[in-house]
C-alpha cells in the first residue's frame, strides 16, 4: 500500500471518532439509519485504505445515494478527491460538509484550507485556517500547522506576485527516458552526473559523462547496482567516492542505511555499510558529502531530533573515521520534515527540502548560509515558480553556483512557470540558471596530475591543502594510480598546497584567493616530483645510482614582510615540512636560494635576497638541522623566472627555493 497524505489519517480519525463501536467495523453514526448506506460506506473505507481511490469514490457516491445526509461519507468523498488531486471537486465537497454542519468535525475547516492552498486561493485558505483555530481545537500539532499555513499563504500570495527567474531545460534523451530519473549529483568539474533511475520497478544508479558540453547516454554503475534498490547518492567532488542509501540489507543497522564505495583502478569497490556510528535502527537517507570530504550531511528519523526527518551532520576525524552525528538543529530543522540536504562546495551554503518552514504549501526547497560564528542563518525559500503547491524534493548546484539540477514531473511553460503536475507521472532531470541571490559563494578547484619528473610515471602521492591564515588542513587526499587529484577551494582564503611522496622531494603551490571574488577558469596543474638523489635514498637500485641534475624546489609558501627578511608566521608550516624532509633524510644537504624582483636598486635587492635566504637557514638550524648540511645564497634580481613588468611576474620572481648539494 502506498503512503497516503496527512488528510488520509485525518479522515480516518474523523470516522473512528464517530463510530458507535470504534475498531469493530461498525461505522453506524448518528447521521444515518440506512444499512445499505453503511454497507457501501464500509466497502469504500477498505478500498481507500488500499489506495484504490477510484473504487472507493464510487462506493462513497453509492452510500450518499442511499443516505444523502451521511456526513462521514461526504467527508471521505472529499478526501478521495483530494488524494486524486481534483482540488476543485474536493473544495466543493468540503464546502457541502460545512453547509450540513460547520462544526461536526473542526478538522474539516483545516483540510479545506489545505485544499484551497493547493488551488492558490490563499485568502479563502486563511479564512478557513483561522476559523479552525477560532473553533478551539485542542490538537496542538494541527494548531501549530494551521498557524504556519496562514503564514505560508501570506508568503505564497506575495511570491506569486514576484516570481523569481526560472527557465528549466530538460537534460535530454541521453539522460531522461519514459521512466523515472531523479536525485542527481555532480562532480566539481561538472563533467560527471550520477543519478537514480527506476528500471522495471527497481532503483539503480546511472552515470553520464559530459563531452563537448553534451551529456552522453547514462550507463548503469554495475559495480554498485544490485537486484535490490539503491538510491539517494552523493558523489565526491573528485568523483572517486560515493555515499548512498540502501534499505533492508542483511548487514544493515536499521530500515535504511548509508553505504559507501570507492573508485579504485577504474572500478567501484564492494559497497560497505558506514557502521553503527552513522547508521541506527531508524532510517538514514539522502547523504551529501562536502567537497573537502570532511563532513557528511544526511536525513534521518533517529532519536534526538526535532521531529520527523531531520538533517544530521557528521565530521570525519583525523584518523579517517566518522564522528558521532549531531543534529543540525534550529533554524534548519523543525518539528516537521527536512530532507535531501545538499552542501555546496563552498562549505557555507546548504540547500534542502522542508515542509516545516513557511512556503508555497507543499514540500519546498530552501537554502541557508553558515554565519561567521558557525551557526546557520534563517533558511530562505527559493521562491515561486521554483517552488509550487506541489512537492519539490531535491536540488544540487554546480561549483560556480550558476546552474541548479533537479527532478520534476511538471509540464513547464515557455518561461519555466508551473503549468501542470501529476504525482503519478515519471520524473525527468532538468537544469536551470539559479538566480544570483540564491547562489553560493564562489568556488574554484585545483585539478592536477602528479608524476615522476624523470620518467613521467604517474605517482600515488599525499596531497594536503592548508588554510594559510589558520594553519589548519583544509583538505587532504591520496592520488590514485592515475596520479590525479581534484580539490575544491572556496574563495575568500589563501591556500598552501603540499604534494609529497616517500623518497621524493615535496612540491608546493600557493593560491591567493583571499581577495578574489571569482575566477573564470580552474587551476589545472602538472606536478613533477623529483626523486631524492643517490646515495641518499636507501632503496635506490643500481640503475639509478647516478644522481639526477638538481632542479630548484620553490618554497611558494614562505613569506616575508615587505622589504624585510623577517619571516611571517604563515611561513612556518612550509618550513616545517622542509625540516621534516631533512630530518628523515639525514645525508641530504641543501642550499637555500633567495631571489627578488627588480624594484629597487640592484645592490639592495642582492642584500635582501641574501638576508632572506639566511633567515630560512637560521630557522632550520634552530629546529635542529646541523649547520654543515645547509648553505644559503642570495641572487637578488639576477635570475627572474617571469618578466618584471607585471605585478604577477614580480610576485613570482620574489621567491625562496632550495637545491640539492652533491
Amino acid at each position: 500500500m502506498r503512503l497516503r497524505s496527512t488528510l488520509f489519517f485525518l479522515v480516518l480519525f474523523v470516522l473512528q471518532s464517530a463510530q458507535a463501536q470504534p475498531g469493530k467495523g461498525d461505522y453506524t453514526t448518528k447521521k444515518t439509519t440506512s444499512s445499505k448506506a453503511r454497507k457501501f460506506y464500509d466497502e469504500g473505507i477498505r478500498y481507500f485504505r488500499k489506495a484504490e481511490d477510484e473504487k472507493a469514490l464510487k462506493l462513497f457516491e453509492k452510500a450518499l445515494k442511499a443516505d444523502n445526509k451521511l456526513i462521514d461519507a461526504r467527508i471521505q468523498r472529499a478526501g478521495v478527491f483530494y488524494e486524486l488531486k481534483n482540488y476543485p471537486a474536493a473544495e466543493q465537497a468540503f464546502e457541502e460538509v460545512l453547509e450540513i454542519d460547520p462544526y461536526y468535525k473542526k478538522k474539516v475547516l483545516y483540510t479545506l484550507g489545505l485544499t484551497e492552498m493547493k488551488m492558490k486561493k490563499h485568502t479563502e485558505a486563511i479564512v478557513h485556517f483561522q476559523q479552525y483555530l477560532d473553533a478551539g481545537s485542542k490538537n496542538e500539532v494541527l494548531n501549530k500547522r494551521a498557524a504556519r499555513h496562514i503564514a505560508s499563504c501570506n508568503f505564497a500570495s506575495e511570491a506569486l506576485k514576484k516570481p523569481v527567474p526560472f527557465e528549466p531545460k530538460n537534460l535530454g534523451a541521453n539522460i531522461n527516458t519514459p521512466g523515472w530519473e531523479y536525485l542527481p549529483s555532480l562532480t566539481a568539474d561538472e563533467q560527471t552526473l550520477v543519478y537514480t533511475a527506476r528500471v522495471n520497478g527497481w532503483e539503480d544508479f546511472y552515470m553520464s559523462k559530459k563531452v563537448d558540453g553534451v551529456w552522453q547516454a547514462g550507463e548503469a554503475i554495475k559495480d554498485i547496482n544490485t537486484e535490490r534498490n539503491e538510491g539517494a547518492q552523493s558523489i565526491s567532488a573528485d568523483g572517486k567516492y560515493l555515499v548512498f542509501t540502501a534499505c533492508d540489507r542483511e548487514d544493515g543497522e536499521g530500515k535504511c542505511d548509508l553505504y559507501f564505495s570507492e573508485l579504485k583502478k577504474g572500478r567501484w569497490t564492494t559497497p560497505q555499510n558506514m557502521g553503527p556510528v552513522i547508521n541506527t535502527p531508524d532510517s538514514e537517507k539522502q547523504p551529501s558529502i562536502s567537497a573537502n570530504g570532511k563532513t557528511l550531511y544526511f536525513a534521518s528519523t533517529r532519536r534526538g531530533g526535532l521531529g520527523g526527518y531531520d538533517i544530521w551532520i557528521s565530521r570525519r576525524r583525523a584518523d579517517g573515521r566518522w564522528g558521532k552525528p549531531v543534529n543540525a538543529a534550529a533554524p534548519i530543522n523543525t518539528p516537521s520534515h527536512e530532507k535531501t540536504p545538499f552542501i555546496h562546495p563552498d562549505g557555507q551554503t546548504l540547500y534542502f527540502m522542508s515542509d516545516g518552514h513557511v512556503g508555497m504549501g507543499g514540500e519546498d526547497l530552501f537554502f541557508a548560509r553558515k554565519q561567521t560564528d558557525g551557526s546557520w542563518a534563517t533558511p530562505q525559500n527559493l521562491g515561486y515558480p521554483i517552488n509550487t503547491t506541489a512537492d519539490e524534493f531535491s536540488l544540487v548546484v554546480s561549483l560556480d553556483g550558476k546552474t541548479a539540477y533537479f527532478a520534476s514531473n511538471q509540464q513547464f511553460g515557455a518561461k519555466g512557470g508551473e503549468e501542470t503536475s501529476n504525482s503519478k507521472a515519471p520524473t525527468d532531470l532538468y537544469a536551470f540558471e539559479l538566480y544570483p541571490a540564491a547562489r553560493p559563494k564562489p568556488v574554484t578547484y585545483v585539478k592536477a596530475r602528479v608524476f615522476d619528473a624523470r620518467n613521467k610515471r604517474k605517482l600515488e602521492a599525499n596531497v594536503a591543502f592548508m588554510d594559510v591564515s589558520s594553519g589548519e588542513v583544509y583538505a587532504s587526499a591520496v592520488t590514485g594510480t592515475d596520479g590525479e587529484f581534484l580539490i575544491c577551494l572556496p574563495m575568500g582564503k589563501d591556500y598552501a598546497l603540499n604534494v609529497s611522496k616517500e623518497l621524493y622531494l615535496f612540491h608546493s603551490e600557493h593560491f591567493a584567493l583571499a581577495e578574489t571574488s571569482s575566477l573564470d577558469d580552474p587551476f589545472l596543474l602538472e606536478i613533477p616530483l623529483q626523486r631524492i638523489p643517490e646515495p641518499i635514498a636507501s632503496s635506490s637500485t643500481p640503475s639509478e645510482a647516478k644522481p639526477p641534475t638538481s632542479t630548484p624546489i620553490i618554497l611558494r609558501n614562505v613569506f616575508f614582510d615587505t622589504g624585510s627578511a623577517a619571516l611571517r608566521q604563515t611561513s612556518f608550516a612550509e618550513l616545517d615540512r622542509l625540516y621534516e624532509l631533512l630530518n628523515q633524510n639525514t645525508q641530504l644537504r641543501i642550499q637555500i636560494n633567495g631571489h627578488t624582483d627588480s624594484v629597487g636598486s640592484e645592490a639592495d635587492n642582492l642584500k635582501l635576497s641574501d638576508d632572506r635566504a639566511k633567515a630560512v637557514h637560521d630557522y632550520l638550524i634552530e629546529k635542529g638541522i646541523a649547520a654543515d648540511r645547509l648553505r644559503f645564497k642570495g641572487y637578488g634580481e639576477g635570475q627572474p623566472i617571469e618578466v618584471n613588468e607585471t605585478a604577477e611576474g614580480r610576485q613570482r620572481n620574489r621567491r625562496t627555493e632550495f637545491i640539492i648539494l652533491p
